[in-house]
């Protein structure tokens, strides 16, 4: 039985590199794996398992539509650009419109759990502002890149938490602080790591690089949107019983609707389509990547391959398992993306909870390490899209360099906890 699963597996690497080299997308080449791990394992073409496994993160896939169509329309108001054009303005400080420019980058990413939409949808702007405050092309590569990653993490979207919460039949309560406090930190260090010694330009440059400011759009439009976003998700969290169950995909929309009613701008059906479209499409990747997990998950499930690479994973020493975590993590999220906090993630949180340890703060502490895995290949999707944004023409390997030591303090940080889990287990 061993023999047979290694060699299904065998067939499913080769596969997969074959696939990803030739095919240059994870997505498809997940779903050939899965095609031809279950031909070679004997299942034939086993179109339920398959099924079964389009529909395994689904909800997911709806939260990011939902999500990323509100992010989008609340921009396309305005709003952001004005909040923007105003902080230039009245505030002289680098390191305050840097603190600024990271909270901006923080808050799409955290609202829909994909740090590639907060480069969509903030990251050019925040670009124009970065590179003015001294920073290099380079450096502002890796700006864009750190918290678009850490804006992943954060609460209250933190899909690869959610994902290993749902296979462990964990609840997805108790992480805000255990991944604020880390992330938090993070972008300290890396604010004060690039900044440190850049000359900014002066206002009048920053001002004429960023849009024009919408008329009529007043802080209560502005904030209005938001306010009732927060208040659905604390309403949630602190009176579940006085609510109904709204879901965040719906709460997302109602958020939406009030977006569109805030919005001063003569809009027509047709731009808000556009904008809807639009968004579909730069999403898209990303519901291709979940969906396109469940049908491989479900596929090694099925052929028992997922057991195996479990298994050998957690039976290792587990000095050897803390030694190896910060290597096996990000490298499988560059290759399986959201799938790797299935495979390897879920399985270290059984093995951490027989041994007696805190699995929420397990949990948040692997959420913390998979999202190193966005700036390598195959995927490398958010490294990607973040050096196309800024225009970097440098090397990859440059920038990989400059984003090396705010990673290595994210992935320290990470392991204290894994190594520590019931002593921090009060920030629950």
């Amino acid at each position: 039985m061993y023999l047979k699963t290694s060699i299904v597996l065998a067939a499913m690497v080769v596969s997969f590199a074959l696939s990803s080299w030739k095919l240059k997308s994870p997505e498809i080449s997940m779903v050939i794996t899965a095609i031809v791990g279950a031909l070679v394992a004997g299942l034939g073409l086993p179109v339920r398992i398959l099924v079964e496994g389009l529909f395994t993160n689904f909800d997911l896939a709806i939260l990011f539509v939902c999500a990323s169509v509100f992010i989008n329309i609340y921009s396309y108001s305005g709003s952001i650009n004005i909040v923007t054009r105003k902080l230039v303005q009245r505030v002289d400080n680098k390191w305050v419109l840097l603190i600024c420019m990271a909270i901006f980058m923080l808050i799409p990413g955290a609202l829909t759990g994909a740090g590639s939409v907060s480069v969509f949808v903030v990251g050019g702007l925040v670009a124009t502002v970065v590179r003015y405050m001294g920073l290099s092309d380079k450096k502002t590569a890796a700006f864009v890149f750190i918290f678009a990653i850490l804006s992943a993490a954060a609460p209250p979207i933190n899909i690869w938490t959610m994902m290993m919460t749902a296979q462990a039949n964990m609840p997805y309560v108790g992480f805000e602080k255990l991944l604020l406090i880390p992330i938090l930190i993070v972008g300290a260090f890396t604010i004060i790591y690039l900044g440190h010694g850049t000359k900014p330009e002066s206002k009048e440059k920053i001002l004429a690089e960023l849009p024009e400011a919408v008329s009529d759009m007043g802080w209560f439009r502005i904030l209005c949107p938001l306010v009732v976003l927060i208040a659905l998700i604390l309403l949630s969290l602190y009176a579940p019983f006085s609510i109904p169950v709204l879901g965040l995909p719906l709460m997302f929309v109602i958020a939406t609707i009030v977006a569109v009613l805030c919005n001063p701008k003569k809009t027509s059906l047709k731009d808000y389509y556009g904008v809807i479209a639009g968004t579909i499409e730069q999403v898209f990747p990303l519901v291709a990547t979940v969906i396109s997990v469940g049908v491989l998950i479900n596929v090694m499930a099925a052929t028992g391959v997922r057991g195996l690479l479990s298994i050998t994973f957690i039976t290792l020493p587990k000095i050897l398992i803390f030694l190896t975590v910060l290597l096996f993590c990000p490298f499988a999220q560059g290759c399986l993306s959201y799938g790797s906090a299935i495979i390897f993630g879920t399985p270290l949180i059984f093995m951490f909870n027989a041994a007696g340890m805190d699995t929420t703060v397990i949990c948040a502490a692997l959420s913390l390490i998979f999202p190193i895995g966005d700036c390598l290949p195959p995927s490398r999707i958010v490294g990607r899209v973040s050096i196309e944004t800024v225009g970097y023409k440098g090397s990859y390997m440059s920038f990989l360099k400059q984003i090396l030591l705010p990673l290595l303090v994210l992935g320290g940080l990470a392991l204290i906890m894994l190594i520590i889990p019931n002593k921090l287990s009060f920030l629950k």
